[in-house]
């Protein structure tokens, strides 16, 4: 099999730049890579442009998804060419399952308490709710090992997620046909780790813990592009 193209998914209160520092690792090895700005708009939305990037590569993918973005590869990762998947801190929904459903088995993490809710407009329907974290609180909660001036930029950059995506059901779960890894953030105020360890877990993944907070593949891009790098040559051979 031909290496896979690299498909990086960010998730919720990031973009594509939140894979700043792990991108240069995997050209580094001569990969090609992809970072498309996911719309954050509802996980089916976002799972079907997902999937239309990824259906308009040549050639096998390796979904990456970081957080929220696990549970939008969740749903994409069932496009023929995905070969496997790769979880960066993320959520690994059953198919059927929401986001709240599965935060709502754990204890909440220090994010709940950090939420901020802000009406958008909708043309011909009632407004929306963007999904954001407080940028005073973002950094200690969300990039509590990043260089402190880039997580106070990061904190004021953000994409927020609107909250119809919390309560969306997955419509499938590709990690039941593909190969998937994951990466547990145990330092994690984002996401209670152990919600990360659950969904793996269930999922049969092969899972690596880091010491990180939520953005593991800022603060540890090596690390991670190890991960990805264990999961092309595993599907290669």
């Amino acid at each position: 099999m031909p290496s896979p193209t690299v498909v990086l998914v960010h998730g919720a209160f990031a973009d594509a730049s939140s894979f700043g520092a792990l991108v240069p690792e995997l050209l580094a090895d001569g990969l090609a890579v992809r970072v498309p700005a996911v719309p954050n708009r509802s996980l089916s939305g976002d799972a079907e442009y997902i999937a239309s990037v990824v259906s308009q590569i040549d050639g096998p993918v390796l979904l990456v998804g970081h957080s929220y973005g696990g549970a939008v590869i969740t749903v994409a990762g069932a496009t023929d060419n995905v070969v496997g998947l790769v979880y960066l801190a993320g959520y690994a929904l059953d198919e059927g399952e929401s986001l709240g459903e599965l935060q709502g088995r754990f204890p909440d993490s220090p994010l709940a308490e950090a939420l901020v809710y802000t009406p958008f407009p909708q043309p011909g329907s009632e407004p929306g709710t963007d999904v954001s974290v407080d940028i005073e609180k973002f950094p200690a909660i969300f990039a509590a090992d990043v260089d402190p001036d880039l997580a106070r930029v990061l904190a004021v950059s953000q994409r927020p997620l609107a909250g119809a995506a919390f309560g969306e059901a997955a419509s499938v779960a590709a990690w039941k046909t593909k190969p998937a890894w994951g990466v547990v953030s145990s330092s994690d105020r984002t996401i209670n780790p152990d919600v990360e360890r659950f969904g793996y877990e269930r999922a049969g993944m092969t899972t690596v813990e880091i010491d990180s907070s939520h953005l593991v593949m800022l603060a540890h891009p090596q690390e991670v592009a190890d991960v990805i790098r264990t999961a092309i040559t595993t599907l290669g051979s």
